[in-house]
């Protein structure tokens, strides 16, 4: 009997040992399917109303800011991108898009229209802006840029108000322009704002006449340039805004052949052969982006993050353009540049 009961703890030592081993088997295998999940990698939507050649800039110094940063793009971040490729009327169908994707966060890299539009798409998924151009509080994007509120946050470039050191730098290359022509787009806000409130105080106080010239489409620069023509100005001044610039070439071509001296916010377009720019380190400003996305991501509101102004500015002169117009930059505006084309 003694025997028989201890043949059969036995067997029931055995079992209980069996049984424990297939529960650790089991929870080895469900740790190991654990660990081999793969981690939620954060989707950041990307809104901008031109293509990925004329952004190029902007977005190689925003993934440079990310790797600095530890992200990779297609590793532990990933990118759905939307341009509008020039057409009109297609922000808010593209911020559509991106919140039906349900992605983590929205960058902005179109002007106020654009990151309004995306505010209207969601409230609840972060946007950063990339570098609008205007005032955000002005045009009802944040409450202030100390403390944004909502869910809009990023950078703001103050393209506009600039636009009297532009036009002060203008007027110290060349004393004797008085007549300044300003191509703008009317149905750009921030445009209009810089060109009927903002630069005719300026021009006032340094004893210029504005001369504005509307442009809605790419098909308007052909006859706004042949009008222009009959007019002479002085100068030229164009504000910054993605007509302008995924046109800059065409323009700084159209100032060269009419031997026109012009001033721009954006140093692209002096490279395309314009004489002067000056305006906020654009790529640094974009490598600031990435800030955003980091501390957004790990767990930072928008509403809390305050909206950075620039704090670097560039000043590039074409001295190529300048002797082929016959335009002499005198040394002291030489020796304020921050780069100069030869």
């Amino acid at each position: 009997m003694t025997i028989g009961i201890r043949q059969q703890a036995l067997r029931n030592s055995k079992k209980l040992k069996l049984f424990y081993a297939l529960c650790a088997m089991l929870f080895a295998l469900c740790g190991s399917a654990d660990a081999q999940q793969p981690k939620k990698i954060p989707r950041i939507g990307y809104l901008d109303q031109g293509d990925r050649i004329s952004d190029s800039t902007r977005i190689e110094a925003i993934q440079l800011g990310l790797r600095e940063l530890g992200y990779m793009e297609g590793e532990n971040i990933a990118f759905e991108y939307r341009y509008a490729k020039g057409k009109r009327g297609r922000e808010s169908e593209l911020a559509a898009e991106l919140v039906r994707l349900k992605v983590d966060l929205i960058l902005v890299a179109g002007g106020g229209a654009w990151v309004q539009a995306a505010k209207n798409a969601t409230k609840t998924i972060p946007i950063v802006m990339t570098g609008t151009g205007g005032d955000p509080v002005a045009a009802g994007l944040v409450k202030s840029l100390a403390r944004p509120g909502g869910n809009v946050t990023g950078i703001t470039n103050l393209a506009g108000e600039l636009g009297g050191k532009r036009l002060e730098l203008l007027k110290e290359v060349v004393p004797k322009v008085a007549r300044v022509a300003v191509l703008y787009n009317p149905t750009s806000p921030p445009s209009v704002r810089e060109v009927k409130e903002d630069l005719p105080v300026a021009a006032r106080a340094l004893g210029l006449t504005i001369q504005p010239w509307e442009v809605r489409a790419a098909d308007d620069f052909d006859r706004v340039f042949a009008a222009m023509g009959k007019q002479r100005p002085d100068g030229l001044y164009l504000p910054t805004g993605p007509q302008m610039f995924t046109n800059a070439k065409r323009i700084a071509d159209f100032a060269l052949k009419s031997r026109l001296p012009s001033v721009y916010g954006r140093k692209e377009t002096v490279d395309a052969g314009g004489l002067m720019s000056y305006g906020a380190d654009i790529a640094e400003s974009y490598r600031r982006v990435a800030t955003y996305v980091d501390k957004i991501l790990k767990g930072a509101k928008p509403a809390d993050l305050p909206v950075e102004q620039p704090t670097k500015f560039e000043l590039v002169i074409n001295l190529k353009t300048a002797k082929q117009i016959g335009v002499t930059i005198p040394q002291k505006v030489l020796a304020r540049a921050d780069r100069v084309i030869k």
